[in-house]
């Protein structure tokens, strides 16, 4: 079990319903056994974006670097470094990336979306 864990010590994948992006779980039942909270580095390539979708966990993601464009319910936002959003569980969000580099965020699910890298809970919305 990883306690301490770099992007680069844990696999990538590409989260359903996603293009140009490439997520890397550092907190999670299967890196580190975490129950109760999962966190994931997510980078979007410019022009990359998460569909519209919801879930029904709680959802919250901290903008490391890069600029987007997300949308939460009816509100709709360009963030850049130091944002934080929250996602509340079945509220439909989208987000982009707007270049000119990736979009870097720290995203955090709690409970755990306890799910295997390609059949995660993402619904359209």
């Amino acid at each position: 079990m990883k306690y301490i864990v770099r992007p680069e010590d844990v696999p990538a994948y590409a989260p359903p319903l996603h293009a140009g992006t490439v997520n890397r779980r550092l907190v999670g039942k299967d890196v580190n056994g975490s129950t109760r909270v999962e966190v994931v580095l997510g980078t979007v390539e410019p022009g990359g974006v998460a569909e519209r979708h919801t879930h029904e966990v709680e959802q919250a993601m901290y903008v490391v670097e890069g600029r987007a464009l997300v949308e939460v319910g009816d509100d709709k936002r360009e963030v850049g470094p130091g944002t934080a959003c929250f996602f509340p569980p079945g509220m439909p969000h989208r987000v982009e990336s707007l270049g000119p580099g990736p979009l870097k965020a720290l995203v955090i699910y709690a409970p755990p979306l306890e799910r295997s890298t390609t059949a995660q809970p993402f619904k359209p919305a």
